[in-house]
């Protein structure tokens, strides 16, 4: 019988809570529950911070949510699970830096905190009491940490810029027109 130890304990406390908050943040954006707006409403929220198209990035960010935090609870496929939650997390936050820094005035302090937690977790491994130590880490190999994190990254880039630069053009009064000209010849 293999003896499991403080550390081991600690980092499954840390990935149920971590992933079961965001498991449960992730199906609030899917399926509604929890108090959440589903998929319609979600979108639309998406859409307005300028996240388009909304409703596919409203799906995008809940099953990175809910699959991250799903599988992080788990201890299954930790790097590629905190890899996706970190990069929706990073997501969330850039949606709230405008708010500053605390949560308690809409900042970012929640969601990065949570992003930094999936991060860690999937740096540091699940412990030996976790799906990943009983399949013989066959999908939580040394190699894709870098790799997990090097395609979010990368990913997570190219939404949060696109985002960026539409807000960008928002405030800049380069929105589509509310009417449309028409000139008589």
């Amino acid at each position: 019988m293999t003896s499991y130890d403080r550390r081991d304990l600690g980092l499954l406390l840390l990935r149920l809570g971590t992933g079961g908050v965001l498991a449960a943040h992730g199906a609030q954006k899917l399926f509604g529950w929890f108090g959440g707006h589903g998929l319609e409403g979600t979108g639309q929220f998406f859409e307005s911070v300028g996240y388009e198209p909304g409703k596919e990035s409203a799906a995008a960010a809940g099953l990175a949510e809910a699959g991250g935090g799903t599988l992080l609870a788990l201890g299954l496929a930790t790097p590629a699970a905190g890899a996706a939650a970190a990069g929706a997390m990073t997501g969330a936050a850039a949606v709230h830096k405008p708010n500053g820094f605390f949560n308690q005035g809409g900042g970012y302090e929640y969601a990065a905190s949570l992003g930094l937690m999936a991060a860690g977790l999937a740096v540091t491994g699940p412990g030996r009491l976790s799906l990943d130590h009983a399949l013989g880490h066959a999908v939580n190999r040394n190699w894709m940490v870098p790799a997990a994190f090097g395609a979010t990254g990368l990913v997570t880039a190219l939404v949060v810029g696109a985002r960026n630069r539409r807000l960008r053009k928002r405030e800049d009064g380069e929105q589509e027109a509310l009417f449309e000209e028409t000139f008589d010849e």
